[in-house]
């Protein structure tokens, strides 16, 4: 690590130098560093103060093993806000890699600006994997698909854990589990009827990770509502008397039309004149008349004897 340091303090002074040999007058590009995920590296930067609109920019890359600068082949006149892809440019994952911006137009040129030394297994970061999370009665199951660039010649036989951050919407009640990788993991132990939100990162040896973004279920079919089951069963008490009165309506005139049919014809007159309903000719009053004058006529006839 010392040569690589040396080396670096060789570059600047070097650019320095350089500088001052070809009366430099443009602003040296600021800011310039490098982003990682999934071992995919951008550089980007900004233009130094008062640099012309017309200007471009190049990039050149150099790695430790080698120490010589090659320009990256579509990043030698990029415009002011844009970015350079130095993917295929850091081909060697375990290797120190270095960039350098500078600013040009026809006439003139900046010095160069360095950026830090970068090393891509190390300083890159692992994206998050995809999961879909559902119940199981007292637990949850994971289903799990890691980021592709694990897979990749450089990674794949590497072991991945995964580290999972639980939370218990109902109360917040949040715990941490640290799991190696399978595509379906249980988290178990829980409370059943209850939901839980769950997010997965993965934890590599060598570089940084993002957590994915929180995926929720519960652990079995909630309770329903305590309101609404009391609307439910009332409306089923309701529907449940409804059909008892009207049965209560049905089965009365039905035994009245029985009863109609078949009883003796005095008693059904004797009903119907309960129910104000007697047939003409039968009614109460003329039948105490026709029986006043039937005693009569055999008073008459006993005294005539």
């Amino acid at each position: 690590m010392g040569l690589w340091m040396l080396l670096l303090l060789h570059l600047h002074l070097g650019n320095a130098h350089w500088g001052e040999a070809t009366g430099i007058s443009l602003s040296a590009p600021s800011s310039v560093s490098i982003s990682s995920i999934n071992l995919e590296h951008t550089l980007s930067f900004q233009p130094g103060p008062q640099t012309p609109s017309d200007a471009q920019f190049m990039v050149e890359v150099v790695r430790s093993r080698k120490q010589l600068w090659k320009p990256v082949p579509a990043c030698v006149a990029l415009r002011a806000g844009q970015t350079c892809d130095l993917t295929r440019a850091f081909k060697d994952p375990f290797d120190h890699y270095v960039a350098r911006v500078q600013a040009f137009t026809a006439t003139q040129r900046s010095s160069w600006t360095v950026s830090d030394s970068f090393l891509p297994l190390s300083d890159t970061v692992i994206g998050p994997p995809d999961i879909a999370v559902s119940g199981c009665g007292n637990c949850l199951i994971l289903h799990l698909t890691l980021p592709e660039v694990l897979a990749s010649e450089h990674l794949k036989d590497s072991h991945t854990d995964l580290v999972f951050h639980v939370r218990r919407t109902r109360d917040g009640a949040e715990f941490t589990l640290h799991m190696p990788y399978s595509e379906e993991t249980v988290i178990s132990y829980l409370q059943t009827g209850v939901e839980y939100c769950v997010t997965a990162s993965v934890k590599p040896h060598f570089s940084k990770a993002i957590p994915s973004e929180a995926q929720c279920a519960f652990t079995s079919p909630p309770p329903r509502n305590s309101l609404y089951m009391l609307v439910v069963l009332l409306g089923a008490f309701c529907a449940l008397v409804f059909l008892l009165m009207a049965l209560v309506a049905y089965g009365s005139r039905l035994t009245f039309s029985v009863l109609k049919t078949r009883l003796p014809k005095s008693l059904s007159y004797v009903i119907l004149y309960r129910r104000g309903s007697a047939p003409p000719g039968l009614s109460p009053q003329s039948s105490h008349d026709d029986g006043s004058s039937d005693r009569l006529k055999r008073s008459h006839s006993e005294k005539s004897v």
